[in-house]
Formats: structure tokens, C-alpha cells, sequence
């Protein structure tokens, strides 16, 4: 299926990259940094499909070799944290064949980047087969008609007239010196630095500080840099991004479309799941749970119970004679889905307090630890001070020596008396060495981090089961006053497929930690807040299944009586 991804990035030294090492690896090969003496090989690598360098009319024709092109970038770069291009990375159609994507990606970028002047690397990777996507890389400095590159910013100079400030760039400031515009420098005013013109200062007698004059902060941005950075630009490329896949797909006669919008202003009323990555799905096929991919599985069965409530809404509208059993099934997926989210936080609940059990175990154990291992640290530093001063010390003063002997004794005692506490404490600690300890530290302090965690996901939950709790009163009271024994009857018959349902749902979620004695304590707490008795469904339940069985015993003797009047005849 058709997705919208369209990931935008910045290569900037700032964050540890480099142009030549992002285009190497897109491209899958080996590439020489001239600037860091680098050299970036990723010809190991696999999935490459195509790649290919797009370049504007004004630019080198020896930058089609990609090499020669980002060495150019990094060459024009002087500052550590430099930007270097931008990067884009996009979803490409599984529905459409590999000449169909080369040609949809190529018309895409010659329109909306190498048209505008920049130049473009682009490489399409498919590890899997299921995966299409493509990396764009982009110069982000404007080039001039004779392919030399043009400015990104350009100092602007804060200069006064008649207590009026103004900034100029230093081309427009010889034509604004003439107008009266003065520019400002530092002067010393007692213990202060002040900015003021220098006609100013020459009248009061200060002395300047240095040669800068006061500029912007940033600079003047390059009009053509301005636009590519902007916000209102990148929606527009992201728009044109889903024109041209759509077009593809449309021209290919394939019933598929993506849509660049968010789900808010798409009017989806369901919640994107985040990016997991490949870290956390490894993490997850070894075993452990990891955080992102708990939040999806909470996403998704979050957006699969608002389906099921807005499929009951729809009901609603539509069938007005069979009401009370729309109403009935409404509410009986309100209080699944209030069970679901109060399971949830019994569930936190539970995990928290084996994460307070196990740092309250090991928290004075490794405070301990580190303490005992400060004091040795300290008094190995002493002994080695002491065996110097020894060593200084002349075989002419016994004295000073038979001390210092004595304090040496004292001290190695109590190094070996810290010794054997610390190898107590990592006993204690159920570790065999110092690293598995500083290992001990840092999972304490992880566990310390998801404690955070699950604090922020009761939170979110806590305002859920609050709006379920809201949602479940009004469709309590929609129906009259005599209708709620009709209510509660079809609830009674329409709650074990229920029941089941959440089941399968809770254990599909938690798996092995699925509790059912927690569940049934999650389906109190609701019914409590529900301000509902589970007491009057129970007694309910009885009267209907004793009416039931009232009712075949009644139609029982009649039938043998047939039976035994067929067999007379």
C-alpha cells in the first residue's frame, strides 16, 4: 500500500557529519573527505537500486561525479558547525515497478530542487523488496552564473542616525555613510562596555574597546537561502510530493493515493504511531519491551477502539428502532475500552513497584559502594604521597622514617579494610567485578528513566479513562427512564462476547504478563466509577436465566404430549 514519508534533515558538522560521508553511504561507495582526510566506504552495503547526480545549467559538469561535487561543498564551508546540505528522504510506491519510481523521483527532484539551483544526489534503496525509498541529498548555498558559489549570509551592520538604528550589509552602508548613518562600536564608560558612533565617543573623550562594529546576530540571510529554509517551502515541497506520487499512480491506473496532510487536518480523528526504528524492533524480537514500540501498541489498540466507537456512533445514526441494542453496544465498548486503559495503569502500577523494590534494594548498596570506593581512592593517593616522602626522606633522620613507616602500616590497613568492604558490597550487589557494578549503576539509573516514563504514560491515561468515563455517562442517560430494564437486559446478553473480546485484546497487548485477577480488579474500578453495581447485572443475569429455563419447562410437557399423540395414531 501507498504511503505519505517524506522525512526532512539537516547534514551539519555542528551534529558530526559530513556531506561526503551522507552521499557515500546513500550511494554505496567509497568516498575521500578532503577536508577531514576521511575516507567514508559503504560499498558493503546492500539494497542499492539506482542513484544519479542531477545538476543545475550553471554548475560544473565535473560535479556529476559526486565525489568531486561534496568536496566542493565541504570545501566552501569554513565553519565547525557549517551546514552542509539539506537531506530528504522519501517513501516511494510498492505498487509501481522500479522505471516507474527512477522516472516519478527524477521529475519530482528536476522540478522542485535542480530547477530552483540546487544540486541534487539521489540514490533509491530497497533492502527487502517491500521497502522502496529513496535518500535526496541537496547543496543548500545558491550558486551564480559562472558556478561559483554565492554567499548563505552576509554580515549586517547595526548603524545610527539621529538615535534611529538600521542594519546595513557593507555594500549598502558606503551609500547610507554619505545619508548620515554611522556605525556603532564598543567604548569603555567607566566600568561598563557601551556601543555608540565614534563622533559620539570623540566628544566625551572614551576610549574604543576594539575594531568590530555592532552587527546582527546572524547575519543577513541570502534571499534565495531564505526561501529554501523556510517553513512555508518545505509544505510546499511536501504537497508537490504527494501531487506527483498521486499522478504516477493515477497515470499507472492504480487505485492508491497519499495524502502529505496530518491526520488533524485530514479530519482523522484517530493518533499517528511514532517511528520505532531498528533498534527497538531488535529489542523486541530479543525479547525485552521497548518503549516506542509499547507506545504503538497502546496507539493502536487506542485508534482500534475509537474505530469500533465511531462504527457504533454511525449505528446510532442510522438505526433509531434498534436503539437500545446500539446503545447497549456503545456502551459495553466504552467499558471495554475504560477496562483496557485501567488494566493499563494497574499494570504501570505493578511495574513501578518492582522497579521501587529493586532501587530500593540496590540504592544503598551502590551509595555504599561508591563511597567505600572514594575513601580507597583517597587512600591509595595518600600512600603514594607517603612512599614519595619516604623516598625523600634521608637515611640520616630514623625519625621521620619510623613515622612515616608507621603511617604507611596504618594506611594499608585500612586500604585493605576497604578492599574486603567493597568485595562484600559487590557480593551483596550480586556482581563479580567493578565494571559489572558501574554496569549495576547505569540500570539504575535506566530504571530510574522509565519510572519517568511510566509516570507520563498514567498521565495520558488517567485523561482517557476521565473522556471514556464522560462518553459512557451521556450514553447511559440517552434512553428514557422505561427503557433501562430493556438496556440492561440486552447488556447482560451482549457482554460475554465482550468480555472476550477484551480478553483476546489484553493478552495480545500484554501476552505473558497478562493477569486476569487484574483484569477483574480493572473491571471494578470502572463499574465504580461507571457508578454501576456489579451486584444488580449478577442478580439480573439470574432472574433472566431462570425465566429462560422457566419457559422450556413450560413448553416441555407439550411437546412430549404431541409426541405421544403421533405415536397413538
Amino acid at each position: 500500500m501507498a504511503i505519505y514519508h517524506m522525512q526532512a534533515k539537516v547534514v551539519s558538522r555542528g551534529s558530526g557529519r559530513s556531506a561526503v560521508a551522507a552521499s557515500a553511504y546513500m550511494s554505496c561507495s567509497r568516498m575521500y573527505n578532503d577536508y577531514d582526510g576521511i575516507q567514508h566506504d559503504y560499498t558493503r552495503k546492500h539494497g542499492l537500486i539506482y542513484q544519479e547526480v542531477l545538476l543545475p545549467p550553471m554548475a560544473s559538469p565535473e560535479w556529476k561525479d559526486r565525489e568531486q561535487l561534496w568536496n566542493a561543498v565541504e570545501a566552501a564551508e569554513k565553519t565547525k558547525d557549517s551546514r552542509l546540505a539539506r537531506e530528504f528522504v522519501v517513501a516511494l510506491p510498492v505498487e509501481l515497478d522500479k522505471d516507474s519510481n527512477i522516472s516519478l523521483l527524477k521529475d519530482f527532484i528536476q522540478k522542485n530542487f535542480v530547477d530552483m539551483g540546487m544540486c541534487a544526489d539521489f540514490a533509491i534503496h530497497d533492502t527487502d523488496g517491500h521497502n522502496p525509498h529513496a535518500h535526496i541529498l541537496l547543496t543548500v548555498r545558491p550558486l551564480n552564473e559562472n558556478g561559483t558559489w554565492q554567499y548563505k549570509t552576509e554580515k549586517e551592520y547595526l548603524c545610527i542616525k539621529n538615535g534611529e538604528e538600521k542594519g546595513f550589509t557593507a555594500t549598502e552602508f558606503k551609500a547610507a555613510q554619505k545619508d548620515g548613518w554611522e556605525k556603532q562600536y564598543r567604548y569603555k564608560v567607566g566600568k561598563k562596555k557601551v556601543y555608540m558612533t565614534a563622533s559620539v565617543a570623540q566628544e566625551k573623550g572614551y576610549d574604543r574597546i576594539d575594531k568590530h562594529p555592532k552587527s546582527s546576530r546572524y547575519g543577513r540571510q541570502n534571499p534565495i537561502s531564505e526561501q529554501w529554509n523556510s517553513d512555508e517551502q518545505l509544505c510546499i515541497w511536501r504537497a508537490n510530493w504527494a501531487d506527483t506520487v498521486n499522478e504516477m499512480l493515477a497515470h499507472n491506473q492504480i487505485n492508491a493515493s497519499i495524502d502529505h496532510r496530518s491526520f488533524a487536518d485530514q479530519g482523522i480523528t484517530e493518533q499517528p504511531t511514532i517511528h520505532e526504528g531498528y533498534i527497538a524492533q531488535n529489542m523486541e524480537k530479543k525479547g525485552m519491551i521497548a518503549d516506542r514500540c509499547e507506545i504503538n501498541r497502546q496507539i493502536r489498540a487506542d485508534n482500534q477502539m475509537l474505530r469500533e466507537l465511531k462504527a457504533q456512533v454511525e449505528k446510532l445514526a442510522q438505526a433509531v428502532k434498534n436503539s437500545i441494542p446500539v446503545i447497549a453496544e456503545t456502551m459495553e465498548t466504552i467499558r471495554n475500552h475504560m477496562i483496557f486503559t485501567q488494566y493499563h495503569l494497574l499494570h504501570n502500577e505493578m511495574q513501578k513497584e518492582v522497579i521501587h523494590d529493586w532501587m530500593n534494594h540496590f540504592n544503598p548498596i551502590l551509595n555504599k559502594y561508591n563511597t567505600v570506593k572514594k575513601k580507597l581512592k583517597a587512600k591509595v593517593t595518600e600512600r603514594k604521597e607517603l612512599n614519595v616522602e619516604k623516598e625523600k626522606t634521608s637515611i640520616l633522620n630514623p625519625i621521620q622514617h619510623i613515622k612515616l613507616n608507621q603511617q604507611l602500616t596504618t594506611v594499608t590497613e585500612e586500604i585493605e579494610e576497604l578492599k574486603s568492604r567493597k568485595e562484600q558490597l559487590i557480593f551483596q550487589a550480586q556482581c563479580s567485578t567493578d565494571k559489572d557494578m558501574t554496569n549495576l549503576s547505569k540500570k539504575y539509573d535506566q530504571m530510574n528513566s522509565n519510572l519517568d516514563i511510566l509516570d507520563s504514560q498514567d498521565i495520558s491515561l488517567k485523561k482517557q479513562l476521565k473522556k471514556d468515563a464522560a462518553a459512557f455517562r451521556e450514553e447511559k442517560f440517552r434512553p428514557e427512564p422505561e427503557q433501562y430494564t430493556e438496556l440492561l437486559d440486552t447488556r447482560i446478553q451482549i457482554r460475554p462476547n465482550f468480555r472476550d473480546k477484551l480478553i483476546e485484546q489484553l493478552k495480545g497487548t500484554f501476552g505473558k504478563y497478562y493477569d486476569y485477577h487484574r483484569r477483574d480488579i480493572a473491571a471494578n474500578e470502572v463499574d465504580y466509577l461507571n457508578v454501576e453495581d456489579p451486584d444488580v447485572f449478577s442478580h439480573r443475569a439470574w432472574e433472566l436465566e431462570y425465566q429462560r429455563k422457566q419457559e422450556m419447562r413450560r413448553n416441555q410437557p407439550a411437546r412430549a404430549k404431541k409426541r405421544s399423540y403421533d405415536m397413538e395414531l
